[in-house]
């Protein structure tokens, strides 16, 4: 378990890890159960000198996708602790008004990754389409892309169900475009020249 405390107070018992901060201000603590904890946004704010990108970019689009932390919230603690470790990498999360993305596996992670090195429109992700999560969508082009990892969609039952699935999103005018596990880490350079076909095809 991970706590932030002041500096001039006591360490929990052990089993916990502490990051002593400074004061905080009466915005940036709250209570649950009756118990003080810090405000989401500051949470988040010391998440980001110790998370991992990943880590960091999921809190931060879990916060934003349950409706518990404003964006004001966050860049108004940001412009009171410019220093403070991962100010900068929070700030870059929000740069330009962007969602995060709320990634569910390693392989959409690195599909997501493969997206901005390229530089292509970001898709939304995890989002529901038709009564359907779809793990990445580009919605103005009605271009769903399903990350199909071994797994997951080995069984008969969920070969069964992702077709269904398919034939519902297409039968609504998307279409669904299935990516391997191999294809992401031996074929990335193909995957690159197959999804700008497919938001051209897609989106005609």
């Amino acid at each position: 378990m991970d706590v932030s405390v002041q500096r001039n107070c006591r360490a929990p018992r052990r089993g916990v890890r502490v990051h002593r901060v400074g004061p905080l201000a009466a915005d940036e603590v709250t209570q649950l159960d009756g118990v003080p904890i810090t405000t989401p946004a500051r949470t988040l704010l010391d998440l980001a000198a110790c998370a991992s990108d990943r880590a960091l970019e999921r809190a931060l689009a879990r916060a934003d996708r349950e409706g518990v932390v404003e964006r004001e919230s966050i860049e108004r603690l940001m412009a009171r602790h410019p220093r403070r470790p991962g100010t900068r990498r929070l700030a870059a999360l929000l740069a330009g008004g962007k969602r995060p993305a709320f990634t569910r596996s390693e392989a959409e992670a690195s599909f997501l990754a493969l997206i901005r090195k390229a530089r292509l429109r970001e898709p939304e992700a995890n989002v529901v389409v038709r009564g359907y999560e779809v793990d990445l969508l580009w919605r103005a082009d009605r271009l769903a892309v399903e990350i199909d990892g071994f797994a997951f969609h080995s069984s008969r039952t969920v070969f069964e169900a992702d077709r269904q699935r398919d034939a519902v999103l297409a039968a609504s005018g998307f279409r669904v475009v299935r990516v391997t596990w191999a294809q992401l880490s031996k074929e990335p350079e193909a995957l690159l020249a197959r999804i700008p076909q497919a938001l051209v095809t897609a989106g005609a």
